[in-house]
């Protein structure tokens, strides 16, 4: 079954944890011992209502603040999906966790309250999202039960986001504004007909109805080698496959071959999971590959087709998320974890930080602090094979280890 990994982002108490809940419930989601917690809490509060937030707010301190601060992965199935929901943070202090629950969804829902509008935070919101290029992003206008229902405010927040949008460096996103009450359930999975204005789709069906082709980037298709598989048995004395996890696109048997970063040429010979033979390995598939020429392949080489190769330097530019206490500074040296590959790095230029608000950049940085985002150039001991993210979203990241601590410092994007 297909899986869709969606982000959230919204500002504290835009209803977010709620929302995550409704859609919980409302797809029976939710196992009895949890229902009953939630009813149990609800009752000891003295709502009148189910406070759906408890069903994703797992921290003692969540729960008391009624805030979200880790990030939470949620788990669901329809008949047509399987879903995961990274349920971020939507405090300003919080977006290096904004930016990891991001980075590897293929889809986003941006949730607004609709007696708030669009505030500063909402500009963060669509800048992560913008910069990490997700391709399908739900503007969920929430509490339109606190708004009577009205068509006036919904079209004022549509209006001010597409202001926004005009900001965007990022073209290729597809946004659908849905007007929604998480707490009432209206236009989360059932529609209620408190809104006859509005006649688009549910949060659910529209979530439903995402076509994969829309929000990957397929057609360059990246090997990196895992594990060398030399079974030595007897049957298999002379097999030499090569697993690892397809990115981008199809392998097919008989397709030319590249193996970087020696450079030497091949052709797919067989495609194997486990003991059975595939013709075609799609994307995001777990695979042993064999070839036709016995080369030399290693742990941490890529197999790309030939005539798809990726850039391949001991330098790149990148847009770099700061997620540590301790500044980042030009000069400084770090490990960058490139996939498989781990090479040590020099933050040779910090061009500018950017302010994720779309408030501009600045020019004139020392240092990076947590949270910070800024255009910075690295170079490295050896060279590696990238992509630019907007293209290949895998094999365009990295995440950045410092070498004393062995601490993830940053997530990198590269330009």
């Amino acid at each position: 079954m297909e899986v869709l990994k969606i982000a959230t982002a919204g500002s504290v108490d835009d209803g977010k944890s709620t929302l995550i809940g409704r859609i919980l419930y409302d797809t029976k989601s939710l196992t009895t011992d949890k229902l009953e917690a939630i009813e149990k809490t609800s009752k000891q509060r003295g709502y009148d209502y189910l406070d759906f937030s408890l069903a994703t707010d797992g921290l003692v301190a969540e729960r008391e603040q009624g805030i979200t601060i880790d990030v939470a992965h949620i788990y669901f199935s329809t008949a047509k999906k399987s879903y995961i929901i990274a349920d971020t943070p939507g405090h300003v202090e919080y977006t290096r966790n904004m930016v990891t629950g991001a980075s590897t969804s293929q889809a986003s829902i941006i949730l607004i309250d609709a007696r708030k509008g669009v505030i500063e935070q909402t500009n963060r919101h669509f800048f992560i999202n913008n910069l990490l290029r997700i391709k399908d992003v739900v503007v969920a206008i929430n509490k339109m039960d606190l708004v009577d229902y009205s068509e006036e405010t919904y079209k004022k927040i549509k209006a001010d986001f597409e202001a926004l949008m005009s900001k965007r460096d990022y073209q290729d996103q597809k946004i659908t504004f849905i007007p929604v009450s998480a707490l009432k359930g209206d236009n989360v999975v059932n529609k209620t007909g408190k809104m006859p204005w509005y006649t688009g789709q549910t949060l659910l069906e529209h979530l439903e109805e995402i076509d994969k082709a829309d929000i990957f980037n397929i057609g360059t298709p990246r090997f990196p080698v895992q594990y060398v598989v030399r079974p030595k048995t007897e049957d298999f004395h002379d097999f030499r496959g090569y697993a690892g996890k397809v990115y981008g696109g199809n392998l097919s048997v008989g397709d030319e071959v590249v193996v970087l970063p020696s450079q030497t040429k091949s052709k797919i010979k067989d495609i194997y999971f486990y003991d059975e033979k595939y013709e075609t390995a799609s994307r995001r598939s777990s695979v042993t590959i064999t070839l036709e020429n016995d080369i030399n392949v290693s742990r941490g080489d890529m197999i790309v087709k030939d005539g798809d190769l990726p850039t391949i330097d001991k330098q790149f530019t990148a847009n770099v998320c700061w997620m540590d206490s301790n500044q980042l500074r030009a000069g400084s040296k770090y490990i960058v974890q490139h996939g498989i590959n781990k090479v040590l790095a020099k933050v040779a230029v910090i061009h500018h930080k950017i302010h994720p608000d779309y408030s501009g950049i600045d020019t004139e940085v020392s240092g990076l602090g947590v949270n910070d985002i800024a255009s910075i150039t690295f170079k490295l001991n050896k060279p590696i094979f990238y992509d630019q993210f907007k293209n290949h979203r895998t094999n365009g990241s990295f995440i950045l280890i410092d070498p004393q601590t062995n601490s993830t410092v940053g997530a990198g994007f590269i330009q």
